[in-house]
């Protein structure tokens, strides 16, 4: 009997830290108060466009469209790229937009976050925008962003990623209602104070908060995090407005999450000292999504382990029976190409390339580059 209530509780308490991310950690965000934004007159600052291409040349004609677009809105703005070493043709196309954009072409591969130093480096802009070679801006975005910063403590501003082609795989399903779901908790923890990290798709801040770090971290996590250290706010704003197209392919995914968690846990390490330093509401924010989602592939392992070991406790023939269910609901999803049993594959697929990309970073492998996914 003790032995069953031991695993039972594993496996509720794994259940719980899976479920945490998503269910609890909203549901105490709701509970805290409001921090409102004072909103200050002044001049409008100056800002600065930043990007990095690898091998986008399908995505250059409507990404340059959208900047020149954004440049008509805004004739002072400045926009750089950083052309990392494409061997299709993307730096061509950028510098055949003449005056448009500003670009610097890297010797080879170096990767994003050398890349986004590089620009950093040679913009001008009070604020630096921040955006993806195939991310597009709504005409309003820049105006909008740039009104946060009339509060004098907003020292970053987020925009708000909006995901096209949901409906053409269940991977793309997925990746669209964990980002909704990604959204919400940012727009609460904005409310309560600070979001706790960017994402490259569209953030911004100030340039005089820009920090310094090495290659193998994520500059996005990096950079925005820099604007809590320095305790100024890290703010989102719904109704700046970036669309992305979502990856279809499972193996495109993969790979995806596999490198975005080894950079993240990189950049967990480099950041250590300051994250020790934050105050206590920003590093409970931190640990539940960030920390609790880097591991959450390990302890559906754990409670899988555990609820099949109560079963067998329980009744051989239950074992059984829920071992052949579970085997048939994975076998029907990998072969799926919509439905739910593909999407709680994707699901399970999304927790093991994250699992997997810690253990890479915690190895003391490092990942510097990346690839642009072939099924967007």
């Amino acid at each position: 009997m003790a032995t069953n209530l031991i695993l039972a509780a594993i496996l509720l308490l794994c259940l719980t830290v899976v479920a945490w991310p998503f269910l609890f950690y909203p549901l105490i965000l709701r509970l805290l108060s409001t921090r409102p934004e004072a909103a200050v007159e002044g001049a409008v600052p100056s800002v600065s466009l930043l990007f990095c291409a690898y091998n986008e040349a399908a995505a250059m004609p409507e990404k340059l469209a959208n900047l020149a677009m954004l440049k008509a809105r805004h004739p002072t703005l400045e926009i750089l790229a950083f052309d990392d070493g494409s061997s299709d043709g993307t730096g061509d196309l950028i510098a055949a937009q003449g005056s448009l954009v500003t670009l610097i072409r890297g010797p080879g591969r170096s990767g994003k976050a050398h890349g986004m130093k590089q620009l950093a480096a040679r913009a001008t802009g009070d604020v630096l925008i921040f955006t993806d070679a195939n991310v597009l801006l709504d005409p309003d975005a820049v105006d909008n962003l740039l009104a946060r910063y009339a509060d004098p403590q907003v020292g970053g501003v987020l925009g708000s990623l909006h995901y096209i082609g949901a409906e053409d795989s269940a991977t793309a399903s997925v990746g669209s209602l964990y980002w909704r779901i990604e959204e919400k908790l940012k727009d609460e923890e904005s409310r309560t104070g600070n979001v706790l990290g960017a994402d490259g798709s569209i953030f911004s801040i100030r340039r005089s908060l820009y920090p310094d770090f090495p290659d193998s971290v994520l500059d996005d996590l990096t950079v925005s995090m820099a604007v809590v250290f320095a305790g100024q706010r890290l703010v989102k704003a719904k109704d700046v407005i970036a669309r992305e197209r979502l990856v279809t392919a499972r193996k495109d995914e993969y790979r995806r999450k596999v490198r975005i968690a080894a950079r993240a846990w990189h950049t967990n390490v480099h950041l250590r000292p300051q994250l020790r330093r934050m105050g206590a509401l920003d590093r409970f924010k931190y640990a539940s999504r960030k920390i609790v989602r880097w591991f959450g592939g390990l302890f559906i392992l754990i409670g899988a382990v555990a609820a099949g070991a109560l079963a067998m406790r329980l009744s051989p023939a239950l074992y059984l029976a829920g071992a052949l269910g579970v085997a048939l609901i994975i076998w029907i999803g990998v072969r799926a190409k919509s439905g739910p049993f593909a999407a709680l594959v994707d699901i399970l697929i999304a927790y093991a390339a994250t699992l997997q990309g810690v253990a890479k970073a915690m190895a003391g492998r490092t990942v510097t580059v990346w690839n642009p996914a072939q099924s967007r």
